[in-house]
């Protein structure tokens, strides 16, 4: 059972107290003195890469993504190796086990609200160490969610009626429009969890008939984003038929009219993916809808930089993280290469 209050703790005050917990255990013969510091010498690492100021519950699944592949960049000092030599693959696992133990531990003792581990997707390989899975959709898959959601949010029901005749429905049922605008955010403009979940209707404004959102992302830095005219149109019927009335700026709420959570997005998706036909279908998490977003524009030959402002990033080295590998799309490329184009007749 989780806690009923947050204890929001440091990083460096969650690993001090971890640690004395696991070094506890050793005087009960539960761990043996050399696994307790390992485990402790992990600990460390984690909190020097995470920064000991920072909140454990701020950590996200994509912070935790960052530290495991900084830790697997990191020279291996405790042995004489060759020169700059890195952690190896053994290491790698190890501080992931160790890091998840800890967040394991910490949602228990309501230290997090919800794992970041659950929405990391670095993992342990036996060889070659941590790697980040390919987590972009393909455009297949991508089409069949956006096409799902498009179909809920156009089945939303007018004032007054059901498309059937009958009674419209109890504003606790009504979540279908705000469902479909959750994943057309996600999958066409990429923002974080965190920066959808912070969204508030005065976010969203109109200049010269196009709808742009004020994204207010990490280190208070903000972008204003053009939404696409699609998005637009279901944002424009959400917030004129199925937003529940209420006091509260958010632009999404639950039925009882209370800003959604962040971890409310994830069973979110997927109830939208349900709809979507097996063919197409694929599990993914809110922060893969924004590896698909990058993907897809990139694959596209939109502007690398309209890309990073999209998103939200400082600098453009990062969006290389964000690329994903498609299926196919060395074949497409060379079949449409552009020098064995045929050259257009002269007028």
């Amino acid at each position: 059972m989780r806690p009923a209050r947050l204890n929001r703790l440091t990083v460096q005050e969650a690993g001090d107290r971890y640690v004395e917990l696991v070094r506890a255990k050793t005087l009960t013969g539960a761990l043996s003195a050399a696994t307790a510091e390992l485990y402790a010498r992990d600990v460390a690492t984690l909190v020097a890469l995470a920064g000991p100021g920072a909140v454990l519950d701020d950590l996200t699944g994509e912070d935790v993504d960052a530290i495991l592949l900084a830790f697997a960049r990191k020279p291996d000092g405790r042995r004489v190796r060759p020169t700059g030599a890195l952690q190896s693959a053994s290491s790698q696992a190890r501080f992931r086990r160790s890091i998840s133990a800890l967040f394991k531990h910490a949602t228990l003792a309501g230290w997090v609200q919800i794992n970041p581990m659950a929405s990391a997707t670095v993992s342990a390989r036996e060889r070659g160490g941590l790697r980040a899975e390919r987590r972009a959709l393909t455009r297949e898959q991508a089409q069949g969610l956006i096409g799902a959601a498009r179909t809920m949010a156009s089945a939303s029901p007018e004032a007054g009626v059901e498309p059937g005749g009958g009674r419209r429905p109890r504003s606790d049922q009504r979540v279908q429009a705000r469902d479909a605008l959750i994943v057309l955010l996600l999958s066409t403009m990429g923002p974080r969890v965190s920066e959808l979940v912070r969204a508030n209707v005065e976010d969203f404004y109109t200049n010269d008939g196009v709808r742009y959102w004020r994204i207010f992302g990490k280190g208070g830095k903000t972008r204003d984003v053009p939404l696409p005219a699609q998005v637009a149109e279901v944002l424009e019927g959400y917030l004129r038929r199925d937003r529940p009335a209420g006091e509260d700026k958010a632009l999404l709420l639950s039925w009882r009219g209370r800003r959604l959570a962040r971890g409310d997005v994830q069973a979110v998706i997927d109830r939208v993916q349900r709809r979507v036909e097996p063919g197409q279908r694929r599990t993914v998490t809110p922060h893969g809808l924004r590896h698909t977003t990058a993907t897809h524009l990139l694959a596209d030959a939109v502007d690398m930089d309209a890309v990073r402002r999209v998103l939200g990033h400082s600098d453009l080295a990062t969006l290389g993280r964000y690329r994903d590998e498609l299926p196919g799309e060395l074949e497409v490329a060379m079949r449409a290469h552009p020098l064995l184009k045929q050259p257009r007749a002269q007028p």
